[in-house]
């Protein structure tokens, strides 16, 4: 708390000084002198905010809560200073007669920008809500993230008999029983609502009540009417954000949002899930009707229910293809995937991942890499935390703790860190994953690889601070050299013999490629929907969020047998996570990553010229400019959504 007491004090006193300035405003003296305020507060909320999702504890728990609606006032105060706004405005109205070169008329335009979608134009009056409204918000996001954190620990699947074991794989009660262990309970096996144990479960017990208990628990989280219910909390958010969008003269919270995306508006939004919805749909009807037969042909007297659907797709998988997650797991190691995906950076851009051991972490998983040019000129360093423990939150995901930029002339390299929540090695085993977490490692790292390759002047236009709808491209581009046949066969090696994996394998991989994707696509997109739906509310009135919820997705069809991949009182993404009106983005961003991937299959795997062109126009160039722009220097136009469609099997 002191740090961030020092930091806020010592931004206010540089602020301070450039609204009073008595200088003529300039771009120098009022634009680049406010990006480079906060240094000290910067540093920081980084680290912190990367403690707090990774390795968090109850001290660091209240220090976030406490610290929420001051960093909102603080910002508030920052965004609502009129005079340095009317300093802001000023060069911003004398753009054009400024010799400014394109970084720094997008800093301009952005910071213009900002203060305006800030409040800075708005009366006293209306000045004083919208501090209301941002301070509240900002305590109610916090408070959600740590219902989810607290309910996702909260539960606990205790297995006692070795009758109730029936189905899982031996790798699997290994894990369970560990999992048992750490907690005091020696003899029995725990599965808990983190994915590497809950998932697992899913596809491979045969106990269906068990599977239904774990299933229902997995849904309800943040929906059990106790102290870390979230349903009225998200109900205030999304009420907050209509108040807040009307203030700042927009429609509704989506609008506000998607006018800075590639989107630009929730028609716009729309259009794109519309054109999907309907085929892959169709896919998961028919999926479900293939359950079912598969149900029936067992002699199962039951309606295939959500709780069923993982268990029997993996059985049909294995029927159909032979193959599951079981027979690919001893070809992806962890560390050899690791390794895998550096060896790509390394022949796209010449990259080199040296391990450092002399550098501190925050906890004993965590591992460090120096990221080095071919030629061994610094990068930048690379943290990974790749297993799941109660003080981390779900999922897996990518930060900074300091972000690449240019001060007086010398570049400052950025430092990251790649984040999952993988299966942990065992006394017998190495940790081993599947492929679908080999494709999750992949795109982790290709938003390092945006963080890092970042070659821009200032920080907040670096590396990934770019449009919702464009940062996923960096990142889901990478899954495409990770599941191709001639990348995979490299890195997908038998921990044990250091084998390669067999051709008859990858055959079946890429037969298996469209197995249940209406299902993968339908239960992501429902969320797409979901979030839409909640940011498109025109009326700040608190909903009920479960009878909000059903409407949405009866507006859409849903069927029965899927649930939404996010249920919204646990969809941190849109309520606690900075998604919100734009959990769209990754499908977007999946258009842009099937059209630019096109372009290496014309060129060459790793052609050269096409490697270098995607590093100097997306990967170096970060936010400082349009981001349509730089797609368009890359591949020569906009791009086709038709490359999607035919992979995901929609193009008839």
């Amino acid at each position: 708390m002191p740090a961030f007491q020092e930091g806020i004090a010592r931004q206010k006193k540089e602020v301070e000084a450039i609204a009073a300035s008595a200088e003529a405003p300039a771009f120098a003296n009022t634009i680049e002198a406010l990006e480079r305020t906060g240094e000290l507060l910067t540093k920081v909320n980084n680290v912190f905010y990367a403690l707090t999702d990774n390795n968090t504890n109850e001290e660091l728990q209240k220090i976030e809560a406490e610290v929420a609606p001051i960093l909102a006032k603080h910002d508030d105060d920052i965004a609502l200073n009129d005079k340095l706004f009317r300093r802001v405005e000023a060069v911003w109205k004398e753009k054009d007669k400024q010799s400014l070169n394109p970084e720094q008329a997008r800093l301009l335009e952005l910071t213009y920008k900002t203060f305006v979608r800030g409040g800075a134009a708005l009366d006293e009056a209306k000045k004083a809500e919208l501090r209301k409204i941002n301070e509240e918000l900002a305590v109610l996001t916090v408070k959600f993230g740590e219902n989810v954190l607290k309910e996702d620990n909260g539960f606990m699947l205790v297995l006692e008999k070795t009758e109730d074991l029936a189905g899982l794989p031996q790798d699997v009660v290994t894990a369970a029983a560990e999992a048992a262990k750490a907690k005091g309970l020696d003899g029995k096996w725990v599965f808990t609502l983190h994915k590497p144990s809950c998932i697992p479960f899913f596809q491979y017990s045969a106990r269906r009540d068990l599977r239904e208990k774990l299933f229902r628990a997995f849904i309800s989280r943040g929906d059990n009417a106790n102290e870390f219910d979230n349903k009225a909390v998200l109900a205030k958010i999304a009420a907050l954000r209509v108040k807040r969008a009307a203030l700042l003269g927009y429609k509704t919270h989506a609008d506000y949002v998607l006018e800075e995306n590639m989107a630009k508006t929730p028609a716009g939004v729309r259009r794109l899930l519309d054109q999907l919805w309907g085929p892959a749909l169709a896919m998961a009807k028919t999926e479900a009707r293939d359950l079912q037969a598969l149900i029936d042909k067992e002699g199962g007297n039951f309606r295939l229910e959500p709780w069923d659907w993982w268990y029997y797709a993996e059985k049909l998988k294995k029927a159909k293809y032979e193959l599951d997650d079981e027979v690919l797991r001893p070809y992806f190691e962890l560390k050899t995937v690791r390794q895998g995906a550096f060896d790509v950076a390394g022949k796209l851009w010449g990259l080199r991942f040296e391990p450092r051991t002399d550098i501190p972490v925050y906890h004993p998983d965590v591992e460090v890499f120096e990221v080095k040019e071919a030629d061994g000129t610094h990068v930048g360093i690379l943290y990974t935390d790749y297993f799941p423990r109660p003080s981390k939150r779900g999922g897996a995901w990518s930060g900074s703790i300091r972000e690449q930029s240019v001060r007086e002339g010398r570049k400052v390299t950025p430092i990251n860190f790649n984040v999952g929540n993988f299966t942990k090695p065992t006394a017998e085993k190495p940790s081993l994953i599947t492929f679908e977490e080999a494709l999750t490692l992949f795109h982790e790292l290709g938003h390092a690889l945006h963080d890092l390759l970042s070659n821009v002047t200032y920080e907040s236009l670096s590396g990934t601070n770019v449009p919702r709808d464009f940062v996923e491209l960096p990142s889901q581009i990478m899954e495409n050299w990770a599941g191709d046949p001639e990348v995979i066969k490299v890195y997908a090696r038998h921990y044990q013999t250091g084998e390669p994996i067999p051709q008859e394998l990858l055959d079946k991989i890429k037969k298996a490629a469209l197995f249940n994707l209406g299902f993968a696509t339908v239960e992501y997109m429902a969320a797409c929907y979901l979030d839409m739906d909640w940011h498109a509310l025109s009326e700040p009135v608190e909903q009920e969020a479960v009878a909000f919820e059903n409407a949405s997705m009866k507006k859409i069809g849903l069927i029965p047998e899927i649930v939404v991949r996010y249920r919204s009182p646990y969809f941190q993404h849109i309520f606690s996570g900075g998604y919100s009106a734009g959990y769209y983005s990754y499908i977007w961003s999946e258009v842009l990553d099937a059209d630019a991937f096109q372009a290496f299959k014309e060129t060459g795997l790793f052609d050269p010229t096409t490697a270098r062109s995607f590093r100097e126009n997306v990967l170096a160039k970060g936010g400082s400019e349009d981001a349509m722009a730089l797609y368009k220097r890359f591949r020569g136009r906009e791009p086709k959504v038709e490359p999607l469609l035919e992979r995901k099997g929609f193009l008839k």
